[in-house]
């Protein structure tokens, strides 16, 4: 059947989709428009079906606060182009005033959400994948309730925000210093306190390993300045190889350091003073905290040195930092 332009200009002011797209799914349809619809419908969860794997580090994070609640979502994307593009920043914040009305659990459930021209979120990001041919998806979606709520968005890519939860109201220039170092120094929690036990695990383990690692290093290297031989020459294999190439190293002096690190290494590994290690390991861990937990940072909108929660401390001595979401599309 014939299909008019009027028509296929109809179909797209209604989908959005190419006129391309339109005029294929209007034949198909048989001038049927709802049917026009609904295939253009399924070409879409086709696309999105195709492009599952693709990486979307391109889009947009939205943070929104109302009242005790706010949300960041991130909608994400293949491409700067498209990222950028006006239907995709709108279908975005669309997401983000839905997801703050309706304040569902997860990502799951805000997909399940129903956007004001009716359709639900999920449908529509399937819709807007078919359309542009680009992978869309929630990438990750955060909430937070505390009684007072500052937020940051990173205007300059609009991939980055943050929210952060307080205990009261109180300086809001503070308050929103405060969610810009969770954007730019993504602290792992909010104190030592908050750390999960697996952190603080997977933490002390490493600075055994690297405790361990320095000891035995020290050792060795002690070793190789007693023999004469600069450690800096025989750090690798490799090392050894190029420097006897070189004549910086003769071949006895290779050897001599092979055994040397291999005997000594083993020596030391099976002698180490345990509770020297611990101690070492716990003051490495301390150092974590300080470095990792938001309350310990550094603020980064003052000097630098100050730490966070004495920051807030100064600004009001009853407000608490409680809690904070953060999400970025580069991380």
């Amino acid at each position: 059947m014939e299909i008019k332009a009027a028509d296929v200009a109809k179909l797209r002011q209604m989908t959005g989709a190419g006129m391309m797209d339109c005029k294929k799914a209007l034949v198909e349809a048989e001038g049927d428009f709802a049917r026009a619809q609904e295939i253009i419908r399924e070409k879409g969860k086709l696309v999105a079906a195709k492009r599952a794997d693709r990486e979307t580090s391109e889009g947009a994070v939205i943070a929104k606060v109302n009242g005790n609640k706010a949300i960041v979502v991130a909608l994400g994307c293949e491409t700067d182009f498209v990222a950028k593009n006006a239907e995709f920043q709108a279908l975005a914040e669309a997401i983000a005033e839905t997801a703050i009305a309706n304040f569902p659990a997860d990502a799951e459930a805000l997909k399940a959400c129903v956007l004001a021209d009716g359709r639900t979120v999920e449908a529509a990001v399937t819709e807007q994948t078919g359309k542009t041919g680009e992978k869309h998806v929630i990438v990750g979606y955060e909430t937070v309730e505390a009684p007072y709520i500052a937020s940051y968005i990173h205007k300059i890519n609009g991939k980055l925000a943050s929210v952060v939860g307080f205990s009261k109201e109180f300086d809001a220039q503070v308050a929103k210093g405060v969610a810009m170092q969770v954007a730019s120094m993504n602290p792992v929690a909010v104190s030592a306190a908050d750390c999960s036990q697996e952190v603080i695990d997977n933490e002390l383990k490493v600075a055994v390993d690297k405790t361990k690692e320095e000891l035995v290093k020290k050792a060795v290297d002690a070793a190789l300045n007693k023999a004469g031989i600069n450690p800096a020459h025989v750090d690798s294999e490799a090392h050894i190889e190029s420097n006897t190439a070189k004549g910086w190293l003769t071949p006895e002096q290779a050897d001599q350091a092979r055994e040397i690190i291999k005997t000594v290494s083993a020596e030391k590994a099976a002698n180490l003073p345990e509770q020297m290690v611990q101690n070492i390991a716990k003051g490495r861990l301390q150092k974590f905290f300080k470095e990792q937990t938001l309350e310990e940072q550094g603020y980064q909108m003052g000097d630098g040195k100050t730490p966070v929660k004495d920051v807030v401390a100064a600004a009001d001595k009853e407000a608490k930092i409680l809690c904070f979401k953060r999400l970025s599309l580069n991380d």
